[in-house]
């Protein structure tokens, strides 16, 4: 045991240690250009052609990493980028990192995972790391990928060593980034998740070991099922509110001034990114296989789900008390990514609002500095610029993303109606702001 710990330690102190990084999206290519900071040689895997297309011309597609940030990783020597899973067969250390997405209804798909792990255990030398940070449900390490190498011929604690760590990369958050972020480990067995603290030590300040991957896989579930179902609930409170005339978004501000036992969350269109709209529901689909209904998670996601044509519907009777009919009218976006000032549309609540609009027959478009065009299923839509005019010419404009990029004092002055989702204007203004 401690032959491979030493190991290790002396590939880390001396700067020997190589580390394959599979999946270069949102999660594995922050992390791989972490490590690159600290002068450790990583190879990023990447199946997609255009991702690797862009790194070839240095060109980031992550909101995170500036084109600066990858040509610096280049220069250095210490990161290369390819599609052929063979070029991990050196590394010490392979981190998965692809997406699980949700399937038919509401099934975790890990596809992503299985086909990853089963190309990385033909080509991984003897004593190799393997760690999963895709987001899945609990027993997934144990049960699914552990079986992948074992059916190899390879032995846990001798041929490789296994752990789950979660990511928990949050997309433009300056104030958080990844190295400040603490890491969660946790093992096949203690020697594993001892390993991978080694690891991560390398770029984080604080490394908290587990007991087990089933552990570590609970622990970013129940971090996410925890901003779901406060979610879900203030948004219903938001729906009741309105219904009884009272100001949501002062009750919230008021309550927030409680020193403990009360954290804020806020009411919106609904919640998009890869994380909380499907993480929860992998915990869901897992606890039934044991027999247990989670009644938190489905109405708290069914809520949430609702928002979009609540607020379609709020935005129809605001219509309706200015004789206009919902159908022709026109109506404009502000905002279609799911977060403030991140150029990210996964789930993106702004988009089924849109969807919707279309579908009640108003003539919908929107504006966002983050995304010049917009390709749904249904309709084909360019950004439109906000000129003093073009605001004059909307029915109703719709607060759906708050951006930093966006003139909301220019909106108020030459708009008819505005519909604030994300309490831009914090109150006043009634004869022309309708506030969620």
């Amino acid at each position: 045991m401690n032959k491979i710990i030493s190991e290790f330690r002396e590939k880390i102190k001396n700067g020997k240690l190589k580390i394959a990084v599979i999946g270069l999206g949102y999660v594995g290519f922050p992390l791989a250009l972490e490590f690159v900071r600290k002068h450790v040689s990583v190879t990023g895997i990447e199946i997609d052609r255009d991702r690797l297309k862009s790194i070839v011309k240095k060109i980031s597609y992550i909101s995170d990493i500036s084109n600066q940030e990858l040509i610096n990783s280049l220069k250095s020597g210490y990161f290369k980028a390819s599609h052929d899973f063979s070029d991990i067969q050196e590394a010490d250390v392979v981190l998965v990192c692809v997406p699980t997405p949700l399937k038919g209804k509401n099934l975790p798909d890990i596809s992503f995972i299985k086909n990853a792990v089963k190309e990385a255990a033909l080509h991984i030398k003897k004593g190799a790391l393997i760690i999963l940070e895709s987001t899945t449900y609990p027993g997934t390490t144990e049960e699914e990928i552990l079986p992948i190498f074992q059916a190899k011929g390879l032995v846990h604690g001798r041929d490789f060593y296994l752990c789950f760590s979660p990511e928990r990369i949050d997309p433009g958050n300056k104030r958080f980034p990844v190295h400040k972020i603490p890491k969660v480990v946790g093992g096949i067995n203690p020697l594993a998740g001892r390993l991978a603290a080694l690891v991560y030590g390398i770029i984080i300040k604080k490394v908290v070991p587990v007991s087990s991957s089933r552990c570590a896989e609970t622990v970013k579930l129940l971090e996410n099922t925890y901003r779901l179902i406060n979610i879900g609930l203030v948004d219903e409170l938001s729906m009741m509110a309105h219904k009884m005339n009272i100001d949501i978004w002062e009750v919230i501000q008021a309550a927030s001034t409680k020193p403990f036992g009360f954290m804020p969350f806020y009411p919106g269109p609904g919640v998009g990114g890869h994380c909380i709209p499907k993480d929860p529901l992998y915990l869901h689909w897992k606890a039934k296989s044991f027999g247990f209904h989670s009644r938190f998670i489905s109405l708290a996601s069914n809520i949430i789900n609702c928002m979009p044509e609540y607020i379609v519907k709020r935005i129809e009777e605001c219509l309706i008390r200015r004789n206009k009919d919902i159908k022709n009218s026109r109506i404009l976006v502000i905002g279609v990514t799911y977060k403030k000032d991140v150029k990210d549309l996964r789930k993106s609540p702004s988009v089924d609002v849109i969807s919707s609009l279309n579908r009640h027959g108003a003539k919908v478009s929107y504006s966002d500095p983050l995304i010049p065009f917009l390709k749904l299923k249904d309709i084909d839509l360019r950004s439109v610029a906000l000129t003093d005019a073009k605001i004059r010419g909307f029915d109703c404009i719709l607060i759906a993303t708050d951006h930093s990029g966006v003139d909301y004092s220019k909106l108020l002055k030459n708009a008819k109606l505005i519909f604030d989702s994300r309490n831009v204007y914090k109150g006043g203004h009634k004869n022309k702001v309708e506030r969620l």
